[in-house]
């Protein structure tokens, strides 16, 4: 926070993909308390990438998930952790300092927000629906670009947003503040943590072809399961999916 609104140096690692110095001051912080704590254990970060440990366990980790927004003053921004074990999600926790929640998860025991357990919505109606999704830093010449699925989900329910922070849209879902997801171009650290909240939350969670390895796939489709059928039936289908 001591930087939100008062970013003096930013980098550009693409096109539209922007890195501050406060991405790498507290990927320094989450890296050191871990490596000090969990010293086997393998990580991967966004800003840093791959350490050389080999192990069953391993920190996916965003610092500053929504860097754009949070540079240009925007107030929707997440620190994001996860661990997986076997490449399976089993400790989760988002958190979003601008709001001070903190969404964390165990495999097997629940979800909450700050220590308050949570859970999907009971929205079951496509056309009803308030969903999010994120569009890829490549989509100027990446032919995967989203933009055809946004056009059709945003024909087929109550409204589509783009928050810019992948972390929060899975923990939004979870919370029942949206009833899903969508997005291509995911990696580890954007969603490792926030899709076992959803999950532990009583959503689904997949790749956007409906298969379990959303992580590999770079690719995910979460919901509060009610609309998990009905959105992947959009994304298979495109302009052919039934409209409301």
């Amino acid at each position: 926070m001591e930087g939100y609104g008062n970013v003096r140096h930013i980098q550009q690692k693409g096109a539209i993909d922007l890195v501050t110095e406060f991405d790498k001051r507290s990927e320094e912080v989450i890296l050191s308390s871990i490596q000090q704590k969990f010293p086997d254990h393998a990580i991967l970060a966004e800003e840093s990438g791959h350490n050389e440990t080999i192990s069953e366990y391993q920190w996916v980790i965003d610092p500053l998930d929504g860097t754009t927004n949070f540079a240009h003053g925007i107030p929707i921004f997440s620190v994001t952790i996860g661990l997986l074990r076997n490449n399976s999600p089993v400790v989760g926790v988002v958190y979003d300092p601008h709001r001070n929640e903190m969404f964390s998860a165990e495999a097997g025991q629940g979800a909450t927000l700050n220590n308050r357990p949570i859970h999907v919505s009971s929205q079951a109606d496509l056309g009803h629906a308030v969903i999010s999704t994120g569009f890829p830093y490549d989509l100027r010449t990446n032919p995967r670009n989203n933009l055809d699925q946004f056009v059709q989900f945003q024909l087929r329910t109550q409204a589509v947003r783009h928050l810019g922070s992948a972390a929060l849209d899975c923990t939004w879902t979870a919370m029942g503040r949206l009833d899903g997801y969508w997005e291509f171009g995911t990696k580890p650290w954007d969603v490792g943590a926030g899709a076992l909240i959803v999950r532990e939350a009583g959503g689904h969670v997949t790749s956007v072809d409906g298969g379990e390895d959303f992580l590999s796939n770079e690719s995910i489709l979460v919901s509060n399961r009610l609309l998990h059928e009905q959105m992947l039936r959009v994304l298979s289908e495109g302009s052919g999916a039934p409209l409301p």
